[in-house]
């Protein structure tokens, strides 16, 4: 099984690794048999299983639901679990939220925000609770952030999204994730912390890649983000959604994806 050890020998090796969004006990055997590195039990699934049109109303008995179903039929993959919305607006809440994700089958719990989660980190590390913070755009913050754009394309963002990494891994967070972040700045990110880095819409340089697997499948319907690509439409026949997702792992660690028409290509000034 692939451990957070395996995620730093990766990073030290050179070595990208995998990892797509998974709510289900079907798509987690897929990720098993395509060996995919690492999954997300995301709280994406609040738009792509629950049809809403944002992660805010899902709860934490929705995730260890979710989370129940990929832990019994993935023994592969390291796997990260969201805590949704206000799940961790006090340390208190999110050392009993991460241990009910965690008692689920999560390895790690993944958590939005910035240099303000210090504490909360640092609590749920001490208490032998894995933590992924993620950074940049921040699905749970759209309102604050005016919708879903990139994000840290100034100079002065750019610092700040830097100054919270740094607060975060001297806190003890054992991963971070970018999201629609200039290419750029997310190697920067990923040069500078010994931890591993994940990236979505974050560019080619970061330690690994996630995308949501509906995404990845092509079951998009309406407007697709530029960092997706469509591994789907590539293959045909009898086990096409193992090869799609094979050929996502394979892209990933042959860093032919994300390729520059996937990333954001911008200065920070």
């Amino acid at each position: 099984m692939i451990s957070l050890t395996d995620l730093k020998k990766f990073k030290s090796q050179g070595r990208k690794f995998s990892c797509l969004t998974c709510y289900d006990a079907s798509f987690a055997k897929a990720f098993e048999a395509a060996e995919i590195d690492t999954i997300l039990v995301g709280d994406s699934l609040g738009m792509t299983i629950q049809g809403h049109d944002s992660t805010l109303p899902v709860t934490v008995q929705d995730m260890v639901y979710h989370t129940t179903n990929v832990a019994r039929a993935n023994k592969h993959a390291l796997i990260m679990t969201d805590l949704p919305f206000m799940s961790y607006a006090t340390v208190n809440d999110a050392l009993q939220n991460s241990r009910a994700v965690m008692q689920a089958g999560a390895h790690v719990v993944k958590i939005e925000g910035g240099a303000w989660l210090a504490d909360t980190v640092q609590a749920l590390t001490r208490n032998g609770v894995p933590v992924c913070v993620h950074l940049g755009l921040t699905p749970q913050s759209v309102h604050v952030l005016g919708g879903y754009r990139l994000q840290a394309k100034t100079l002065s963002a750019a610092e700040q999204l830097l100054a919270d990494c740094q607060a975060v891994v001297d806190a003890g967070a054992a991963l971070l994730l970018l999201e629609c972040v200039p290419a750029s700045l997310a190697k920067q990110v990923s040069e500078r912390f010994a931890v591993p880095v994940i990236g979505i819409g974050a560019g080619v340089d970061t330690d690994g890649q996630v995308l949501v697997v509906q995404d990845m499948l092509g079951l998009t319907f309406g407007k697709v983000a530029r960092f997706v690509r469509n591994f789907m439409a590539e293959q045909s026949g009898e086990h096409a959604i193992v090869d799609a997702i094979k050929a996502y792992h394979q892209a990933v660690i042959e860093q032919s994806f994300p390729a520059p028409e996937h990333s954001f290509q911008v200065d920070v000034k």
